[in-house]
């Protein structure tokens, strides 16, 4: 079996499992955003009284950090309530940050686990070799209650990313390209391994960033097997004890694409799909893309290393004329890291503006949204019309690299050049 099918039949115990069966397993570990105070609704609708397991789940308040009107503190303020109710160990208010970096720093996603989630991007945590899915409020009301879910056992896809990336290509260019040819349908239901030389070598924050968009071509979920740095990384957090889980010799995948990482040159994803994507140089070779806003922030290009890059190469430069630089650091950790090395004051010296950790302008309904007309450079996750505020804006998904220095010149710009 993978690694996955082992965890579904452990959790619902069983042997093993095969794709396309329905199951009910049990959730390690399950987490709502302040988007969905359905589920409390819901669970009490259905009968629930106390939560199943008061150290399994967590609100994380993160699309409305901190409130910007009066309804979502009303949200905000019964969410509170339920927690308070059911005194759970974990709550992650609007101080926190991204749900999908603050469970890891928390210590709650670790190996061989399942994690649900009230949002698509828990695919994420695969990066940590666990099995992470999203659902909806009825179903994470289910959970609340009883600590279990069914599941389909998706047939899984091999992705194997070969090769060591050239200067100014970075993991989200990477997974760009990879959208790029499997499409934005391609993986429907699906599950997608992972694999090959880069993975291997990968840190923690790069391979979050490609399990994090494995849920754009329509993934279930996604996973990598856990390398040296992942488990560092776990074992000095983890609240739990944890078993890895490997995929078995000789495993016959669905289907395989394998992607020279080092043929690679910067990527762009192009207004209005994330799989309308090109390199950075036919763009250019098109002509200049004006920009009014570059953004630089959520669970796909919020962390530490996307910061330190951007702040290098902005450091003694400065945005041009009448644009905005958005920083959003997906976590306070995060914050607390790139402020004791500076990087948020040589960010603040080139004219960027820094919000509260949190999603901010990833949705469209937060700190950094933008006005009809105008063109935005973005590290986040999505493109389509009205995700980062107007439908009639236009969105370019890029490296944090590339959003940087773009911002210096006000065009899309190439980040070789400054690097």
């Amino acid at each position: 079996m993978h690694a996955l099918e082992k965890i579904l039949a452990k959790n619902s115990g069983r042997e093993s499992v095969k794709a396309g069966e329905i199951i009910t397993a049990k959730v390690d570990f399950a987490e709502i955003n302040d988007l969905y105070l359905q589920t409390v609704y819901s669970f009490y609708e259905m009968g629930g009284e106390k939560v199943w397991d008061n150290e399994r789940c967590a609100f994380v308040f993160d699309h409305y950090a901190p409130c910007p009107d009066v309804k979502s503190a009303s949200n905000h303020k019964e969410m509170r309530e339920f927690a308070k109710k059911n005194n759970l160990r974990f709550h992650f208010d609007v101080n926190c940050g991204v749900c999908h970096q603050v469970m890891p720093e928390a210590g709650v996603i670790y190996p061989g686990m399942i994690v649900v989630a009230t949002d698509s991007h828990t695919t994420t945590h695969g990066a940590f070799g666990a099995m992470g899915t999203g659902c909806g409020a009825t179903d994470m009301a289910t959970i609340l209650m009883t600590g279990e879910l069914w599941f389909r056992v998706p047939e899984i896809i091999e992705v194997r990313l070969e090769g060591k990336a050239q200067k100014g290509v970075f993991p989200k260019d990477v997974i760009l390209a990879v959208l790029g040819k499997i499409r934005a349908d391609g993986a429907v239901y699906k599950a997608i391994d992972f694999t090959g030389s880069y993975v291997e070598e990968l840190g923690v924050a790069g391979r979050m960033v490609i399990c994090n968009m494995a849920v754009e071509m329509g993934a279930k979920t996604a996973y990598m097997q856990p390398n040296k740095e992942v488990l560092d990384y776990v074992s000095k957090r983890a609240v739990r004890p944890y078993e890895v889980q490997y995929t078995d010799p000789g495993y016959e995948y669905t289907e395989s694409y394998v992607f020279n990482v080092s043929e690679l040159t910067p990527q762009l994803s192009c207004p209005s799909s994330v799989e309308n994507v090109h390199t950075l140089e036919s763009v250019l070779a098109e002509g200049d893309v004006r920009l009014d806003q570059g953004y630089i922030g959520s669970c796909t290009g919020g962390r530490v290393d996307d910061i330190e890059v951007a702040a290098k190469i902005l450091k003694g430069r400065h945005i041009a004329p009448y644009t905005r630089l958005v920083i959003v650091p997906a976590s306070a950790e995060v914050m607390q890291e790139c402020i004791n090395k500076g990087y948020i004051q040589d960010l603040i010296n080139a004219g960027a503006t820094i919000m509260a950790p949190g999603c901010a302008a990833c949705l469209g309904v937060h700190a950094g949204i933008i006005a009809p007309g105008e063109v935005c450079i973005t590290s986040t996750n999505r493109n389509f019309p009205g995700r980062m505020g107007s439908k009639e804006a236009k969105l370019y998904l890029a490296s944090p690299a590339a959003v940087a220095a773009s911002m210096i010149n006000g065009k899309i710009t190439d980040p070789r050049e400054y690097l």
